[in-house]
């Protein structure tokens, strides 16, 4: 068994339960894949989404779903080490990648405000045009189950808002199109379990901008998504579960006690109905 058959092998062995069990039910439950689809797998380099490329390799390998892949890697202007990297282990995991060039890193690098959130818009512009350009309808992103409980976290802390990342949405910009996000229920430090048992090394945010902001004065990190990573950390010591519950928490709204909410852009008061009833 060649090196690339053994790692994949393993997602349906060794991390069974632990990625395989939630990869396939995440896209069952949130229906992300139909009949006659065309995605396209993001491959940023990382380990997440290299791990997302193999799932769905072993996902059409099993021939029940009716769906056609493409790999699709941009690069945003990474320094030729970290171009080299996505290659080799794209190569090595037997991921067929096309990759297509942008100059995002240098058009962002000129922004002083929100760069992280531009440069993210800007990604998955690139990315619908090239996948629509490939005859795809969908792209896949490799976020995970951290992500979105940061995502919620983040929200009310920092954005005064309750609000979480969704397992797919319907382009706006690009009609036909959705994105969609299969490691929904992976959890990361299951990832990084299955990096290191095949001594496997992916980039990391290979951002300039995040290099030169990502210390502060003190030394330390200045991401506010890290020390969201921080916090629910030390919550676990605390409660084991409290992930899982600030996740449920997401689909156990009570509409009855809560001041206002946003729907269709429209904006609802409790005290619209208070005298009603």
């Amino acid at each position: 068994m060649e090196r690339h058959e053994e790692i994949q092998r393993s997602i349906i062995t060794s991390y069974r339960k632990k990625i395989w069990t939630k990869f396939i039910k995440g896209i069952k439950e949130f229906e992300m894949i139909q009949d006659g689809d065309k995605i396209a797998v993001c491959i940023s380099g990382g380990k997440d989404s290299m791990l997302m490329a193999k799932c769905f390799q072993e996902l059409k390998k099993h021939g029940k779903m009716n769906f056609d892949l493409v790999f699709l890697s941009m690069n945003p202007g990474y320094n030729e080490k970290n171009r080299k990297k996505i290659i080799s282990n794209a190569e090595l995991l037997n991921i067929p990648i096309i990759m297509f060039e942008t100059n995002i890193f240098e058009a962002v690098e000129q922004i002083d405000n929100h760069p992280c959130y531009v440069c993210a818009r800007m990604r998955r512009g690139y990315l619908y045009n090239k996948a629509q350009e490939l005859g795809c309808n969908k792209i896949a992103l490799g976020h995970h189950f951290d992500d979105v409980i940061e995502t919620i976290l983040m929200g009310m802390l920092y954005g005064a808002q309750m609000q979480t990342m969704m397992p797919k949405v319907k382009s706006t910009s690009h009609p036909g199109m959705q994105l969609i996000r299969p490691l929904y229920y992976v959890k990361e430090a299951d990832i990084i379990n299955w990096k290191q048992k095949h001594n496997l090394e992916f980039i990391q945010c290979a951002c300039k901008i995040t290099e030169r902001d990502n210390m502060n004065k003190d030394g330390e990190e200045g991401s506010k998504r890290e020390e969201i990573k921080k916090l629910i950390k030390k919550l676990r010591r605390v409660y084991d579960k409290v992930d899982i519950n600030i996740f449920r928490s997401t689909q156990n709204v009570n509409l009855d006690t809560l001041i206002s909410y946003r729907k269709n852009g429209e904006t609802y008061h409790f005290l619209d109905d208070y005298n009603k009833k």
